[in-house]
């Protein structure tokens, strides 16, 4: 009879055993174990660009490990930091041998165009930052300056993540980053959050042992999946209200009186149909509001002993520009073709 029971029950343990549980990791750079230089995160600065790259391998690496050893069946990687590298942030060859990394043929948001139901069972998130005004370590929302507000509510980038994943009924398990990031996402307890350091500045941190974030990371990844059935899926309520607020040098005082946003001391808040169209209005009300940053380029100007006579220059450039366009002696150049055979990895 126990023969028989088992034999019965056998196709059920088999399936419940090879049951898919497929991850998503995002990667960011400011939130890595051992970092403390602002450089490190940034392409144009080679040589400690080189060593962000490195422990960024060593974290994301670590996390993968753990996320198999709770079971995860597959693993997929998007880089979502935008270092300025036009190759990614992970060098070819020093990922995970499980893991893969996503590209496409053309050029794709990250955040938003991967989300896509039945895909993924769960989404987690390495080396993040905090929000904007949280005086963590490169602290910042989508790009320096901004923040963004989603139903009366200030989020970080990984809320972001754990919004837009939640239009297609997937969680978010796994995060690691700074200690301002854990005290902003203390309003997820489901979530494995590992500390890679303690901020005491945007710019400055006291490091903690790294072999011990790592050993963290693996042991934490591993119960996130493990508790996977416990964790809950970020939604919010259709339709929106969402805001951008910005610090100087970013700017959206030139949206003041534009129609459908309610303005007020460098914040615009507006209704969307739903989070995917907050999410595109956010993208370009930031675009507005980097027009502030030319206020540093006037500076330096400023600066130089032949000011008056580069804007002398600029403005006679700008009315021959104008009168070129007018007279049909110049056009604006269109949309080049992506070079054959380029491959997009999100934030490229």
């Amino acid at each position: 009879m126990r023969f028989l029971l088992a034999f019965l029950l056998f196709p059920a343990i088999l399936s419940a055993q090879v049951r898919p549980i497929r991850v998503l990791v995002y990667h960011d750079m400011e939130g890595l174990a051992g970092q403390n230089n602002p450089f490190s995160y940034r392409f144009d600065h080679p040589a400690d660009y080189a060593l962000g790259r490195q422990m960024l391998v060593a974290d994301i690496n670590a996390v993968i490990t753990g996320l198999f050893e709770g079971g995860a069946t597959e693993v997929s990687v998007i880089d979502a930091h935008g270092s300025g590298n036009p190759e990614p942030d992970i060098p070819a060859g020093a990922l995970h041998p499980r893991a893969t990394q996503i590209f496409r043929d053309k050029p794709f948001r990250g955040y938003v165009d991967l989300v896509e139901p039945g895909r993924y069972d769960a989404v987690a998130a390495v080396a993040m930052h905090s929000k904007t005004g949280s005086r963590g370590f490169a602290a910042h929302t989508i790009t320096l300056g901004m923040a963004l507000e989603l139903n009366g509510k200030e989020i970080t980038e990984t809320e972001l993540v754990g919004y837009s994943w939640g239009r297609a009924n997937v969680p978010l398990i796994f995060v690691s980053g700074d200690d301002r990031l854990r005290e902003d996402l203390r309003v997820l307890p489901w979530i494995e959050f590992v500390t890679t350091k303690k901020a005491t500045s945007s710019s400055t941190v006291e490091l903690l042992p790294v072999d011990q974030v790592h050993a963290e990371m693996k042991a934490a990844a591993r119960r996130a999946v493990q508790n996977l059935g416990k964790a809950q899926v970020l939604r919010t309520p259709s339709p929106v209200t969402a805001a951008v607020r910005v610090v100087p040098p970013a700017n959206l005082e030139s949206l003041k009186g534009f129609p459908g946003i309610r303005y007020g001391d460098n914040k615009v808040t507006f209704e969307a149909a739903d989070f995917g169209a907050a999410y595109d209005a956010w993208m370009a009300i930031i675009t507005v509001a980097r027009s502030g940053y030319s206020s540093v380029m006037n500076e330096m100007v400023a600066a130089q002993p032949n000011t008056q006579a580069m804007r002398l220059d600029f403005s006679d450039r700008l009315f021959e520009r104008w009168m070129d366009y007018e007279s049909g002696r110049w056009s604006p150049p269109g949309p080049s073709a992506p070079p054959a055979g380029r491959r997009y990895h999100g934030s490229n």
